[in-house]
């Protein structure tokens, strides 16, 4: 979720937006005004909530590669066993270097499936929030005109006012969701290129790494009984 959208969920659970009509110091506050708050508390909700389904699309895409992964590394494995039992090492070969592929892409998926968990039920927690302020934002809304039936719609100083007011800001602190959190992104950290002949470098050692890998893992394959 983007922070501009967090920021919102926070400031509108809080109860800022209804505050600052509190403290206008007008004698009375207008119906249109209210409402226009409940049905922003309306569109965050339903921002929040798209925004839910994004991230449970991609937690159903992450989970499912993650199981197409793991079912063809033990596929692997037996066509692997099936290699050197026909002698044919370079197929067995082959098969170990997809397996190390394989297992090199596992922490990826398996961190973007726990980040999505994680914003799951972040986003959940935001909707409950925003559910219970509206709902308190509503019941406000529905004793300021109870209290203006009352006296026949007619707004007048004094006594009457100033309870009617602090009747409604009472109502405004008794939120029954607590909304802390505030979510927060770290900035990234550039990485400087090496040049060509560096990078030549790297890129052989990576493969002599990768290829000590293999023969390592052939080796032990051959050694098992």
């Amino acid at each position: 979720m983007s922070e501009s959208l967090a920021r919102r969920v926070a400031r509108l659970v809080s109860g800022g937006v209804f505050h600052a009509m509190l403290d206008k110091g007008e004698d009375c506050i207008p119906e249109a005004v209210m409402q226009e708050n409940i049905r922003e508390l309306e569109r965050t909700i339903d921002e929040v909530r798209t925004e839910l389904g994004k991230v449970l699309a991609q937690k159903h895409l992450a989970t499912k590669k993650l199981a197409d992964e793991n079912n063809r590394h033990e596929q692997l494995a037996g066509q692997i066993a099936t290699a050197l039992d026909a002698g044919r090492e370079d197929l067995a070969k082959a098969g170990i270097a997809e397996q190390l592929d394989i297992e090199a892409r596992l922490p990826v998926l398996e961190q973007s499936l726990a980040d999505c968990s994680s914003q799951e039920r972040e986003l959940d927690a935001f909707v409950a929030a925003l559910l219970a302020k509206k709902r308190e934002m509503q019941a406000a809304l529905d004793d300021w005109k109870r209290v203006q039936a009352s006296i026949g719609g007619a707004a007048t100083g004094g006594g009457a006012d100033g309870n009617k007011m602090a009747q409604l800001e009472r109502a405004a602190e008794q939120n029954g969701v607590q909304f802390n959190r505030v979510l927060q992104r770290q900035g990234g950290i550039g990485i400087a290129s090496p040049d060509a002949a560096q990078a030549a470098a790297l890129q052989e050692l990576s493969d002599l790494g990768r290829e000590a890998q293999i023969a390592a893992r052939l080796a032990a394959l051959k050694a098992k009984p």
